[in-house]
């Protein structure tokens, strides 16, 4: 079953809403000056919030999204928020990313401005390095400078070409109306959506429900297939 995750979030509604739809994974923007960024007093309250109307139910793990901070000051933010996990979005490295006190997603950034061949020999350096040090790979359209989250499509065979060879994660301009195509085409492990399922810049709880519930649809329609390869595969 693909994981979904959802980002981005600066409410509690969308965020019950997200719990409420069965998502894998609410994360949280807390790298400095980002649009959607929370500072660490927001992000407390706002998972106050959450957790009080969550009322003690289990509920999907909650990420924290960061880039290249100080590596004291993101495990500080671990533990006083709670975090299960940390998504780490610039250059950190593997020292850098060694010295985390919670689970590892590591972005790796796919330059649509690069040719597709620039983009592949790239990410499966950094993705064979950080695969064996135990991290979970999140693709991602990351332009020069950026730190991803710009609501920006790459191209999706570089996607499906590096998920033959990694379990990957998918990110970059995902919404209800794509992501199905997107899952068939990649075959991700996970998939991960914020710009995409907004309205007006704002959080939209009915489009949270319908990207879950569309991914869950996705999964439903390719089991049979997988199924099928699979058993052919024994049979030979």
């Amino acid at each position: 079953m693909t994981r979904v995750q959802v980002c981005g979030f600066q409410t509690v509604e969308p965020m019950l809403a997200a719990a409420g739809a069965g998502a894998d994974a609410i994360a949280l923007v807390l790298i400095p000056g980002l649009k959607r960024s929370l500072a660490p007093d927001q992000a407390e309250e706002l998972l106050s919030g959450y957790r009080r109307q969550m009322s003690g139910e289990p509920g999907p793990e909650i990420v924290g999204l960061f880039g290249g901070q100080d590596t004291a000051e993101v495990n500080g933010l671990v533990e006083r928020l709670g975090l299960d996990a940390v998504q780490l979005c610039a250059d950190e490295g593997m020292g850098y990313a060694a010295q985390m006190r919670a689970p590892v997603y590591k972005v790796i950034g796919i330059d649509p401005a690069l040719p597709r061949a620039a983009n592949l020999m790239r990410a499966m350096v950094l993705m064979q390095r950080h695969a064996m040090a135990g991290h979970r790979l999140v693709l991602d359209a990351k332009p020069q400078g950026a730190y991803g989250g710009t609501g920006q499509r790459f191209d999706w065979g570089v996607a499906a070409d590096l998920a033959m060879a990694y379990e990957t994660g998918l990110a970059g301009g995902l919404t209800p109306d794509n992501v199905a195509e997107a899952i068939a085409q990649v075959r991700p492990v996970a998939v991960d959506a914020s710009s995409g399922i907004e309205t007006d810049g704002e959080k939209d709880p009915a489009k949270v429900r319908a990207f879950v519930e569309t991914v869950r649809a996705a999964d439903g329609e390719r089991a049979p297939g997988r199924l099928a390869r699979l058993l052919g595969r024994r049979r030979a």
